[in-house]
């Protein structure tokens, strides 16, 4: 809005209160400092009277100064809100994926559509035969979305991973505190997953032993190269295709292992 002001396009301000306008001191400042200049040469409030003059400012200032206030009291009085909160064992923010926010007691209840995919997820990872990028495949092709019906990333299935309100825990503010909601897999897993998740370091790293690269190439000269994928059930296949790496390919088919066996 002030954008618009400064390259002419109004010259006035119509508002609730002074407090819709800033909350900080810069805002405010800004406000304050295109009314000395006569950019902004007018402000009406149907609760609150201003005029262009020395007293008008001052009034507007203390105004300015009084929302800051109400922003940073409102702010320790929700931060402190949050922290009894969590020491009550009840997660204060938006619920993990396989959990939902429940709007009348206030607490986390366990999503009951995905709560058995989350579980697969866990299980399927701790087997260490799936990298991160083919666990978001698998959660495209279950269906598994995110709580906002989004795709799930291999980053934020790496943190689905390694959060620890899983197991009934909950990490806060760097410390960790025992949480009412039901926890969804066993501990003993979730160790498993880190030793996992430990062992593979970073995705783009780890490397499969496909048997058939090396020995073929594509009929436009590059390399074959080879992916697993992972259907909705857990069975997995391997695909062989080609690298792309010297321009342009026409061959546009995928060859699964067994018919390259053939």
């Amino acid at each position: 809005m002030l954008s618009l002001i400064e390259k002419g396009k109004a010259e006035g301000i119509l508002s609730w209160h002074p407090d819709r306008l800033a909350r900080n001191a810069v805002d405010g400042g800004k406000i304050i400092h295109l009314i000395d200049k006569g950019i902004i040469k007018s402000l009406k409030f149907p609760t609150f009277w201003f005029e262009p003059t020395p007293q008008g400012l001052f009034m507007l200032q203390i105004s300015f100064g009084q929302s800051k206030y109400y922003v940073d009291n409102l702010r320790e009085n929700v931060t402190r809100g949050m922290r009894q909160k969590i020491r009550n064992g009840v997660w204060p923010l938006w619920a993990p994926l396989g959990y939902l926010n429940n709007p009348i007691t206030r607490g986390i209840d366990v999503d009951k559509k995905k709560v058995t995919l989350i579980k697969k997820m866990f299980k399927l990872y701790s087997t260490g035969n799936y990298a991160l990028k083919e666990m978001s495949e698998w959660c495209k092709k279950a269906g598994l979305k995110s709580n906002l019906d989004n795709d799930i990333s291999p980053g934020q299935i790496q943190s689905t991973l390694q959060n620890i309100f899983y197991i009934g825990l909950m990490k806060y503010k760097g410390e960790v505190f025992e949480g009412k909601h039901k926890p969804l897999i066993s501990k003993k897993l979730f160790d498993r997953v880190q030793e996992v998740l430990k062992e593979r370091g970073k995705p783009q790293k780890i490397k499969h032993n496909f048997a058939f690269l090396g020995l073929m190439k594509c009929p436009c000269s590059a390399a074959i190269t080879a992916e697993k994928k992972i259907k909705p059930s857990g069975r997995e296949y391997i695909y062989y295709h080609c690298t792309k790496k010297k321009g342009p390919c026409l061959e546009k088919h995928f060859l699964r292992e067994e018919m390259l066996i053939e």
